[in-house]
């Protein structure tokens, strides 16, 4: 039988788990942090609304050009902490902020510093990271000063969980994630020191571990991607758009355009989704696809929405299976590989490709001709429907046995964490831990319902030999075997 893995988020590259839309403002000010993020009317901020540091950053703007009196948004305090507030009433899809590039922070920005060619053989978001460092450990002679000045110094993102905090996290996807990116990190940093080191003249002021995690974090949080010719970049001021649950859509919400007919600097677009009365925040949706997980690890909230609960179940053909090669040239053929990664959602049906995957991987004695060469071209949809009885019971058992080992390393039941949530007023990172939980929880007692139900139906469901007898007229609409008699 394959090897079954309740693994962490395969299917998201390092690279991709950067923000794809813009960043949470949530727990940007350490004093000013919040739960969800949701959706809210927010009186229309004075200046003296938002804190000095922010008062000079808009003025810093203003003198850049970038923002006016006449702006449709301005930045305010918010529950999430900042945000952007409308000073009119907004249309739906119309542009609420453009900012140049040359107020982007990118690796085209860190190529063009004073440590751009001692930063060519590091990734592009480690050259990013060290950049905001040495800007943030230069003070008052960094360009950037006023936008680093309004940046927090932690995010309620699992990367800056405490090992206490983290317990809470025991049994989780989450957390065998969180400490994995955590691992990476640590490693990418030795080899960020080692540059650091070797060019003190650069880098006359030591960059700590401490230092690292935090420009990580604010990569992670608030950089675009997914955006045309740009891998990673950070805009200023656009990045303090909160995310609303309840923007269904990620249409209209961005773009980079040109300039003018006549120029070729380049605009980063922002756009407001949704209508917005003059004095409510302005809000987008960040990414809809991003499991309560994911957004949990990149910005530091969860969603209370059921879609948002995922768990991935990871499917691999050991290669001491007899036919190892004959099932990977199967999978490879339709698209998969020797291990593959299925990620379940609350209340949805599981992926199309996983029942094939598992029958496939599962395949063995009697049922082993559908391997020859002879099949090869329909295998996959046979494999569709229930091979034989055998397979079938196996399949179920494996994955039942699955959700039950990964059920008993969690140290609560979903009865005591539905319990903690009726109480309310819980830390807002207690508040995330129990959530993700909560949900995993539930999608493994959704994945091990469904196998229960397969399991008893095993004996009413039509395997692949009635179903090829059905076919050659050999068996009646009664499964009874039809005999013809000779003349």
């Amino acid at each position: 039988m394959s090897t079954v893995f309740f693994s962490t988020f395969p299917s998201s590259s390092f690279h991709s788990s950067f923000k794809t839309i813009a960043s949470s403002s949530s727990s940007r000010n350490p004093i000013l942090n919040s739960r969800t993020p949701i959706p809210l009317n927010c009186f229309r901020p004075q200046e003296s609304d938002a804190p000095p540091a922010v008062q000079t950053f808009w003025r810093w703007l203003s003198n850049e050009r970038v923002v006016s009196a006449k702006s449709p948004v301005k930045p305010g305090v918010v529950p999430e902490g900042l945000g952007l507030i409308a000073q009119r009433n907004i249309a739906k899809n119309e542009v609420v902020l453009e900012v140049p590039k040359r107020l982007w922070i990118n690796p085209d920005t860190v190529a063009a510093s004073e440590i751009g060619s001692v930063c060519s053989g590091l990734k592009p978001w480690v050259s990013v990271a060290l950049f905001l460092v040495k800007e943030k450990l230069k003070g008052v002679d960094s360009q950037w000063k006023l936008y680093i000045d309004i940046l927090p110094e932690y995010t309620n993102s699992t990367i800056f969980w405490s090992e206490e905090e983290l317990s809470e996290l025991q049994g989780t996807q989450l957390l065998r994630t969180t400490l994995g990116v955590k691992e990476l990190v640590k490693s990418e940093f030795e080899k960020a020191k080692e540059v650091t080191l070797a060019h003190k003249q650069l880098f006359p002021s030591p960059i700590t571990m401490d230092d690292f995690f935090w420009a990580f974090g604010m990569l992670r949080s608030r950089a675009f991607t997914r955006l045309s010719g740009q891998s990673l970049v950070l805009i200023p001021l656009t990045d303090l758009i909160n995310h609303s649950p309840n923007i269904m859509t990620e249409d209209y919400a961005w773009e980079i355009k040109g300039a003018g007919l006549f120029s070729r600097d380049l605009l980063f677009s922002l756009r407001s989704p949704v209508p917005v009365k003059a004095g409510e925040q302005v809000m987008i949706q960040y990414d809809l696809k991003k499991s309560n997980a994911e957004l949990a690890l990149d910005y530091g909230f969860i969603e209370s929405r059921s879609e948002r609960n995922a768990y991935t179940i990871t499917l691999e053909i050991p290669e001491t299976d007899p036919f190892f090669g004959d099932k990977l040239d199967i999978v490879e053929s339709n698209g998969l590989a020797e291990s593959a990664y299925f990620d379940i959602t609350l209340g949805q049906p599981l992926p199309s490709a996983m029942l094939p995957y598992l029958r496939l991987v599962a395949l063995g004695g009697t049922d082993a001709f559908l391997l020859e060469a002879l099949f090869r071209n329909s295998v996959w949809g046979h494999l569709e429907l229930p091979v034989s009885r055998p397979n079938e019971e196996l399949i179920c058992q494996v994955i039942r046995n699955a959700c039950k080992s990964a059920l008993s390393g969690y140290h609560t039941t979903i009865e005591e964490d539905e319990r903690l949530r009726e109480q309310g007023n819980l830390d807002p990172r207690l508040e995330i831990a129990v959530g993700i939980r909560l949900g995993e929880k539930k999608v493994l007692q959704q994945i091990d319902d469904i196998f229960k139900g397969r399991e008893l139906e095993l004996d009413g469901l039509e395997y692949y030999q009635e179903r090829r007898l059905r076919q050659l007229g050999l068996v009646g609409e009664e499964g009874e075997l039809i005999f013809w008699e000779s003349k």
